[in-house]
């Protein structure tokens, strides 16, 4: 009874996370996490006024673990300890010990076994409370990434940000709320430390028609049009989705695509590309279609809202592209 106890306890933390994961949007990425942001993939942006929570960690990345995520603790030597042996190395301890315990208190091998459930139920809560360790560290550290990263984008006291010294009708024109240039730096692990980078007005009308030509090409099942629009990675990606829609004989219709709120995240530069990271808050119509019959199976006619977080990428002098889409918590 107490086995089952823990495993409810378990499946518990564990399904808000399932939850987010089925749930499938019509619009690219189907609502999930994917691409890369080069050696951050694997920090969270920080949090913005557009997107306050937390941007989803990556569900599909080309990009490999650097130096950035915390090194692996070293494996002490002995069987049971050897890389990949996991819980079954843990399991087969257990029983090992219970065996020579018995064998030294003179009740043969296999006597120490009758503790055994003790042994599998310490180790149960061992495990949730490593768990429940890392969750808490992991959200205090998003909290304390979200604080600093806010605490730049402020802009320099008494000073106003670069996009606010632009003529009245470009600022305007463009709804991004926090336009600075810059982002956190920090860690590299990768040969090319990122570096601040300054982002420009046009950037940032660059971003907001990517955002609804993004939308269109999906909608069009225009791969050419993606590819140029996206990294190759974020491209494949698109390629393996719509083939997927094919195969069940559906199309995702994504309209009437308007920005509403936006504000940079981060932006920075790894040698020679530069990256920039934005929370956006745009309005939408996004619906499946059956395409032999027409018939709507998923969403409707009814504008909706969405908040994602891009980031868009270009080598120096090029033209940017869609580098990574993250949804936000």
């Amino acid at each position: 009874m107490r086995f089952f106890k823990m495993l409810a306890v378990a499946l518990t933390l564990a399904l808000p996370l399932a939850v987010a994961m089925s749930d499938a949007d019509a619009r690219p990425g189907g609502g999930g996490s994917m691409g890369s942001r080069g050696s951050k993939t694997y920090s969270a942006p920080p949090s913005t006024k557009t997107a306050p929570g937390t941007a989803q960690p990556m569900q599909r990345t080309q990009t490999q673990p650097g130096a950035t995520t915390p090194a692996a603790a070293p494996q002490s030597g002995g069987f049971f300890n050897r890389p990949g042996m996991g819980m079954l190395g843990g399991l087969a301890a257990g029983f090992l010990g219970a065996g020579l315990l018995g064998m030294m208190f003179g009740g043969g091998f296999m006597s120490g076994l009758g503790g055994f459930a003790s042994i599998l139920g310490l180790i149960i809560q061992v495990v949730l409370v490593v768990v429940i360790a890392r969750l808490a560290w992991g959200w205090w550290q998003r909290r304390k990434a979200a604080s600093e990263g806010n605490a730049y984008a402020s802009g320099p006291a008494g000073g106003p940000s670069t996009f606010d010294a632009q003529p009245q009708q470009q600022a305007t024109n463009n709804p991004y709320a926090m336009p600075m240039g810059g982002g956190a730096g920090g860690g590299g692990g990768f040969n090319n430390r990122p570096v601040p980078l300054q982002i420009k007005p046009d950037d940032y009308d660059a971003f907001e028609r990517m955002l609804g030509e993004v939308q269109a090409a999906w909608s069009n099942e225009d791969e050419a049009k993606l590819n140029v629009l996206a990294t190759p990675e974020m491209a494949s990606y698109f390629r393996e989705d719509l083939a997927a829609n094919k195969n069940r004989g559906v199309v995702n219709k994504v309209t009437n695509v308007k920005l509403l709120q936006g504000d940079l995240a981060e932006a920075w530069s790894e040698g020679p590309t530069d990256y920039a990271t934005l929370a956006m808050r745009f309005a939408l119509t996004e619906k499946t279609i059956e395409k032999a019959s027409g018939r709507i199976v998923d969403g409707s006619d009814t504008p909706i809202e969405a908040t994602e977080v891009w980031t868009f990428s270009r080598r120096h002098g090029g033209q940017w592209e869609l580098s990574a889409i993250q949804q936000t918590n």
